[in-house]
């Protein structure tokens, strides 16, 4: 009997080494690149670190007083999550991409020019809608106001009452607010007859549950709504950053979680596809590519690779996903927007830390 358990034992343990010897591991200019988020004062309050080859956690690295069970603000990665639900609808024929966008304010009255505004112009972040987004007097940003202040009880009616200050689909203008309209619509489309916030609100959560939680195993997720029940879909979700790291693993396998098509594989390239007016942008997630004259980069384009892509949000939240090297990154932190620079060079440098396999 002891010698059968000690055979039991040994084949575990070989079985361990085997598989902790086919796991993929950090390449050593990959583990100083990492470390540098923990100790260099420009890469500041770097709180969680993971990065993902082939879908194995070859790093995954906590500051102090942080760690795997905490849930992560996405602030902006959030509009990348609410891409994923409105590409689902798409797939599904629920909504098209070139069709006037469902908002019925714009809709109402005759030669209203908002109802020529389409899905595609929205997730391009090019509506012409009028917009602030920040500025010196952050208290009047339109952000500000629907998410925070005067305009929060009911964010997605303040955000489709803007007028038009361009025509849609001629410029590029960042906005939170077009996320949030993007969410109402979804909610919108998955529910037609649910009136209350309260409805509202469950229809979401369960719709979410059923078509991106589950399937894509991010059980930590929970998403901020305002006083009327929609989804503070560009600004307010939050995760574990092993969720995090998931969400951007879904996206590097082609959509596919456990087998399953949980985003569809058009959507993926649609997403990747620069806009007509940013080439930095594309479907609610940006790309390592070059942006027009003038504008902030939004990853490393002079470092590549070309193919990088990424959710982005406020004070330096990224999940990047670069298929050509079977690579995911989350960094989570607080780093003040005009700081960033120092810390996307480093997110650059760990990337390509790692070689392109054959």
């Amino acid at each position: 009997m002891r010698g059968l358990r000690a055979s039991m034992i040994l084949a575990v343990a070989a079985a361990l080494l085997g598989a902790a010897a086919a796991a993929p591991s950090a390449p050593p200019g990959a583990r100083a690149a990492a470390d540098a988020f923990f100790t260099r004062a420009d890469l500041a309050d770097t709180r969680a670190l993971i990065v993902l080859r082939d879908g194995v956690p070859v790093i995954e690295r906590y500051a102090p007083d942080y760690g795997a069970g905490n849930r992560f603000i996405s602030w902006s990665m959030a509009k990348s999550l609410t891409s994923t639900l409105v590409g689902q609808l798409v797939a599904d024929g629920r909504l098209q991409l070139d069709a006037p966008a469902p908002v019925p304010a714009w809709h109402r009255t005759a030669g209203d020019p908002r109802a020529r505004i389409t899905l595609r112009q929205l997730l391009h972040m090019s509506s012409g809608l009028a917009h602030v987004e920040g500025g010196e007097r952050l208290q009047d940003a339109d952000t500000v106001r629907i998410l925070f202040t005067d305009r929060a009880a009911d964010a997605a009616a303040a955000s489709v009452a803007q007028p038009l200050e361009a025509a849609p689909g001629a410029n590029y203008e960042y906005s939170t607010a077009t996320s949030v309209i993007l969410a109402d619509i979804v909610q919108r489309t998955i529910a037609p007859a649910a009136k209350t916030p309260q409805a509202r609100r469950a229809a979401m959560r369960d719709h979410m549950q059923r078509r991106l939680i589950r399937p894509a195993g991010m059980t930590s997720l929970v998403c901020e709504f305002d006083a009327a029940g929609t989804m503070l879909g560009g600004s307010l979700c939050h995760a574990t950053a092993r969720d995090w790291a998931r969400f951007g693993q879904m996206y590097l396998d082609g959509g596919r979680v456990d087998g399953r098509q949980v985003v569809p594989t058009g959507w993926i390239g649609f997403v990747r596809t620069p806009a007509a007016t940013d080439g930095g942008y594309g479907g609610h997630f940006w790309l390592n590519r070059p942006r027009p004259s003038g504008s902030d980069a939004a990853l490393f384009p002079a470092m590549g690779p070309a193919d990088a892509y990424a959710a982005i949000g406020h004070l330096g939240q990224y999940v990047v996903i670069v298929p050509s090297k079977r690579l995911v990154v989350v960094r989570l932190g607080k780093t003040q927007d005009e700081a960033l620079a120092p810390v996307r060079a480093a997110v650059g440098r760990l990337v390509n830390s790692f070689p392109t396999p054959p």
